[in-house]
């Protein structure tokens, strides 16, 4: 039979794994918004635009 509530190691397991899924979330969004960037500075270039980059590499 299952135990209503989970044990403790459980419980700890599920908070780590909580805590991972919201670290692997975050870089997703990083990446996705550094993919928009990207894709959105190689329009510009593609159609012409003459643009000042505001940040230099």
């Amino acid at each position: 039979m299952r135990q209503p509530y989970p044990s403790v190691p459980d419980a700890k397991r599920l908070k780590e794994l909580e805590s991972e899924n919201t670290r692997l979330k975050k870089l997703l969004a990083e990446q996705m918004f550094e993919n928009d960037v990207i894709k959105d500075g190689l329009l510009l270039v593609k159609s012409g635009c003459s643009v000042t980059p505001l940040i230099s590499f």
